[in-house]
């Protein structure tokens, strides 16, 4: 039987035992886009779908070498950070995925669906220093935007003033998402160069657990696939959007797990771009 050849993409994130965000997402997601995922666990977190108990941050040495396992056996086409918790842990990463000229989606997680902080906030300054400007893209939502910005979101042209700090700190581009501003519809912002793209989507009546984690690892297996930026968020967005509608509540919260079985090509219907 003559074997198919999938990029490798790897993420470097913490792991969610609830299953429903983190590193669990991610390699679901990769999986979906028939992508080969690898990953590097920063922090092992004990979590459910209401809460977050516990944070066990891993040695630095050890995060590295998990880099380099990897490294060392897979042609890493694109990938991407999640929880990095500490300026130390994103000093490790810096460092073992250093010299790589792949695509790199920056996603600053910085607190759990259920409100537990999961970046200290002394760390923001080191990713900003140390991972922002190798970032092909950088995905945060609107709390993330502010607090890496400094800058308060009280309307829309905050989004765009927030998008260019970044972009000229030394991301190549950034998409803010839009899940927690209020109206029927969520609109994501893609900002690169001078241009600027939404993508649309009718706000579904779901309280969706790691949609943000699966949002950059489906955008990370498009590029890895060769789509250019604006089609790989695209197609993410649309990935995300599908994923919801077939959400499911495995726990006893309120919380809603994404579902990732048949969800791969976009619901061009449901979805217009600006």
């Amino acid at each position: 039987m003559r074997k198919t050849a999938r990029p490798s993409v790897l993420t470097v994130a913490g792991s969610d035992s609830g299953g429903g965000a983190g590193i669990q997402a991610d390699l679901k997601t990769f999986q979906a886009h028939a992508v080969h995922g690898t990953c590097a666990i920063t922090a092992v977190t004990s979590q459910n779908t209401r809460a977050v108990t516990a944070v066990h941050s891993l040695p630095p040495a050890h995060i590295c070498s998990q880099i380099a396992a990897v490294r060392d056996d897979f042609a890493i086409a694109a990938w991407k950070t999640g929880m990095l918790a500490d300026a130390r842990t994103i000093r490790a990463v810096a460092t073992g995925m250093q010299g790589h000229e792949g695509h790199y989606v920056l996603d600053p997680v910085m607190i759990s669906t259920s409100g537990a902080a999961l970046l200290q906030s002394s760390a923001i300054s080191a990713l900003r220093r140390y991972l922002l400007p190798r970032a092909s893209l950088i995905t945060p939502n609107l709390p993330e935007a502010a607090a890496l910005s400094g800058l308060p979101v009280r309307r829309n042209s905050d989004l765009d003033r927030i998008a260019r700090l970044l972009l000229e700190e030394g991301a190549q581009a950034v998409l803010i998402k839009g899940g927690h501003q209020r109206g029927r519809q969520v609109v994501d912002r893609l900002y690169w160069g001078n241009d600027k793209r939404e993508f649309v989507h009718e706000r579904l009546a779901r309280n969706g657990h790691g949609t943000g984690c699966t949002l950059a690892a489906a955008i990370v297996s498009n590029l890895a696939l060769g789509l250019d930026l604006a089609q790989a968020c695209s197609r993410a967005t649309d990935y995300v959007h599908a994923a919801l509608l077939k959400a499911y509540r495995p726990g006893r919260s309120t919380i809603d797990v994404l579902e990732h079985s048949a969800v791969v090509a976009p619901i061009r219907r449901r979805t217009t771009v600006r």
